[in-house]
């Protein structure tokens, strides 16, 4: 039997509840931050300060954007001998409101305008990503702030948007758990894993427990994202793994002392982060596991990303 639902005569049927599109919402950009989709609305003009960065605009464009878990620009120009140190250090002690530091390197001809806006555009992405993480704490904008760095080349808030969410959206397909991004790492002992690439070697040989992925970022003078990138490959392929962050809520309980009852004495150790389920169609090899079918089908899987 069948249920029909009727409409008494003469009536209207109800209108029907409107359904988002999600292939729309994310070329939209919408849902990271509505203030900033406010903001660029009315093109306002000032900064956007959230917990992990901040997002600059000018009539309503990103004209530049700083995290403390990004490195700067000042680390991607000066790290591979694009800019001297004297030369860069000069610039931002002598810019003011007019002449700002991109302004007085373009017009002294020290850098290359083209080697300078992609260095721009890569340090802005990048912090984006972080100032846009979700967070419960609200942002604040302040009306008419500028950046020391000046005008160089504004991005709309929707590109800005959708890169972020592109950039999620990768980095969750290549490992889910997103601890490796902000939590020491440390290597993993495992035999049946794939040969890394020469710019995984590269971080593999600065993880000592204690840096973090944006720490590592900074000393290689690599953008943020790319190593967030080659550390969620890494984990993957069990090299690497993420140690729990520090703070009191994760350390487990002491433990009772064998006659008093109390807390035992000693230090405790930081406990290692449980690892996640592979992403899908991914199946790692166990730790000392020889069989080199599941070496080739993992190393399938992680050229196939």
């Amino acid at each position: 039997m069948t249920a029909v639902r009727t409409t008494p005569q003469g009536t209207t049927p109800p209108p029907r509840l409107p359904v988002r599109e999600k292939t729309a919402a994310r070329e939209r950009g919408s849902g990271l931050s509505p203030m900033l989709t406010r903001l660029a609305a009315e093109r306002a003009t000032g900064v956007l300060e959230r917990e992990r960065g901040s997002l600059y605009l000018a009539e309503g464009r990103v004209v530049h954007a700083e995290s403390p878990l990004a490195p700067g620009l000042d680390v991607l120009l000066l790290a591979h001998g694009t800019l001297a140190p004297a030369v860069w250090q000069d610039a931002v002690d002598r810019a003011d409101e007019e002449y700002g530091v991109a302004r007085l390197l373009l017009d002294a001809g020290r850098v290359p305008r083209g080697a300078l806006e992609l260095c721009h555009l890569e340090a802005l992405f990048d912090a984006a990503y972080f100032a846009l993480t979700p967070s419960s704490t609200p942002g604040r904008f302040r009306y008419g702030a500028g950046h020391w760095l000046g005008a160089l080349r504004p991005v709309p808030v929707a590109a800005v948007e959708r890169e972020t969410l592109r950039r999620r959206e990768l980095l969750h397909r290549l490992w889910p758990d997103p601890l490796t991004d902000g939590a020491p790492l440390r290597r993993a002992e495992t035999v049946a894993a794939p040969a890394p690439t020469a710019r995984q070697s590269a971080v593999l040989a600065s993880v000592d427990g204690v840096r973090t992925a944006s720490d590592i970022a900074r000393e290689l003078g690599r953008q943020a994202f790319h190593t967030l990138v080659d550390v969620r490959r890494l984990a993957a392929a069990g090299l690497l793994t993420a140690l729990f962050p520090p703070p009191r809520q994760h350390r487990p309980p002491p433990a009772a002392h064998p006659l008093h009852g109390g807390p035992a004495a000693g230090p405790v150790a930081s406990p290692v982060a449980p690892a996640p389920a592979p992403p899908p169609g991914i199946t790692l090899p166990r730790v000392n596991d020889p069989d080199i079918t599941l070496l080739k089908r993992l190393r399938d899987a992680l050229e196939a990303l």
